[in-house]
């Protein structure tokens, strides 16, 4: 028993092929619709998901970037267990398309079409070679870099995105404004997936309870079918019968882009690559940590950044959009007990598949923006309380409120106002009214420059130090 016990916390152990399969496809369930969403959402923002012809005019469509998503996904797995020299950590991490990225890119395509796509994925590509870069140095920046500052950031991510879930649920974008918009028509499937994934994580136990929002979602879709005026079975054939059974993907389908735009994008993708690298290095931790009782190597942590990196890069020549590795897996690992980077292996070759396979994709099309809704509320939900659960390892002195609250209050400030920089050149202001970036900045500054105690303040939290005295 205790030779299995270590071999379980072994990464190079590899299960029988009865654990290996079902395992592997099990890490897939857990990330699968939070992997292709950022996608959906992107095409969305530029005007050609949902119904768009893009496709017919010659340009790849939201089913095309919805199988980029997955079959990059499952390359920068493969570059993450497998490894290539010093890239890769061989840890079964599981890669896929980051949310974090979300805010960034969507001012650079919102409302311009397949006009923007160059820009966004010149951007994406380069920052994904500047990311590559930080693996060289990343354990001399960890110490600018507390709970403080990363708990913000996740939780800034969330608080950027829970809107998008809301839009969504209440019938998308393009029909605010108009009478069916927020209908109780359009927020019933939403309803739905929420409920059902609720009763589902929190009633059902081992793989049902780990893919409860893909439960949900596949709840909400049988839902919108039996609905009148919505999904039918013959919209669900047509877009079956139009997509490829296979395709490769494309190099460079949209082209190139310097502009100004593009700019503006390239360097909110390296600063945004900072944070992910960060972020990176949390989930390698917590793998070691909760899989093996050990710490990560700086040799692993530097792996795991080149194919983070690497994995964005080589995305954005194909259509697809960053890549990091996935924090709900890091929770899978320690709850099987099972540290075996083959499973995850995979798990990347069954994502890969499905990315070769386009009618995947145009299944994944057909899902109603309301349905995908109520699943994206309860995944940008987790990542504001991702967010906070990072931030319950502070110490709340004053000093760490004051960094906080200043950091917060501008940057969801500038998000919830944009206006309030109208006067601000337009590459400067997509960056700032992110609201991500200008927090994360700010918290990062105040914590390198503010002296560890305030005046008149110990180390002591504050419910310690209101207690022994009163404020001035």
């Amino acid at each position: 028993m205790s030779n299995l016990a270590e071999n379980l916390k072994d990464p190079n152990y590899t299960p029988g092929i009865t654990k290996l399969v079902p395992l592997g496809i099990q890490h897939v369930m857990a990330m699968f619709i939070a992997n292709v969403t950022p996608a959906i959402i992107i095409a969305g923002a530029a005007g050609f998901g949902f119904g768009s012809d893009a496709g017919a005019k010659g340009f790849p469509d939201m089913t095309y970037m919805i199988q980029m998503s997955m079959l990059f996904a499952g390359i920068a797995t493969l570059f993450q267990t497998i490894g290539m020299g010093p890239v890769g950590a061989r840890l079964p991490i599981v890669q896929g398309t980051s949310f974090a990225f979300v805010p960034i890119m969507i001012p650079i395509v919102a409302g311009q079409g397949t006009a923007a796509l160059p820009a966004l994925f010149t951007a994406v590509f380069v920052g994904g070679l500047f990311h590559t870069c930080i693996g060289f140095f990343i354990g001399r920046i960890r110490f600018a870099l507390p709970p403080l500052v990363t708990g913000l950031v996740v939780l800034m991510i969330g608080l950027a995105l829970v809107k998008v879930g809301i839009q969504y649920a209440a019938g998308g974008v393009p029909l605010i404004g108009k009478p069916e918009y927020g209908s109780l028509a359009k927020w019933a499937p939403a309803l739905v997936v929420i409920f059902v994934t609720l009763g589902v994580k929190f009633y059902a136990r081992g793989t049902l309870s780990i893919a409860a929002v893909l439960i949900g979602l596949i709840a909400g879709y049988l839902f919108a079918l039996i609905m009148p005026g919505g999904l039918t079975v013959a919209g669900i054939a047509s877009q079956w019968d139009r997509a490829a059974t296979f395709a490769r993907p494309e190099f460079s389908p949209y082209g190139w882009d310097f502009s100004t735009a593009a700019i503006g994008g390239i360097i909110g993708m390296c600063l945004m690559a900072i944070v992910s690298a960060v972020e990176t290095v949390g989930d390698v931790s917590g793998i070691t940590k909760g899989g093996a009782q050990r710490e990560a190597t700086d040799k692993e942590i530097r792996g795991a950044t080149f194919a983070d990196g690497l994995g964005t890069a080589v995305s954005g020549l194909f259509g697809g959009l960053p890549n990091t590795s996935f924090s709900q897996n890091v929770g899978l690992i320690a709850l099987t007990g099972v540290m075996s980077r083959h499973v995850v292996t995979v798990g990347g070759l069954f994502l890969i598949l499905c990315g070769l396979v386009p009618k995947v994709g145009a299944i994944i099309r057909t899902i109603p923006i309301e349905v995908l809704g109520g699943g994206v509320i309860v995944m940008f939900g987790m990542v504001v309380a991702a967010g906070v659960s990072i931030l319950s390892d502070v110490k709340w002195n004053r000093r760490n409120m004051v960094i906080f609250a200043i950091s917060l209050s501008i940057g969801l400030g500038l998000q919830l106002e944009p206006g309030a920089l109208q006067h601000v050149p337009t590459l400067l202001k997509n960056l700032l009214t992110t609201g991500l970036l200008p927090a994360a900045l700010l918290a990062i500054f105040l914590n390198l420059i503010l002296p560890a105690e305030l005046a008149g303040e110990a180390t002591e939290e504050v419910s310690g130090g209101m207690a022994g005295h009163d404020d001035d």
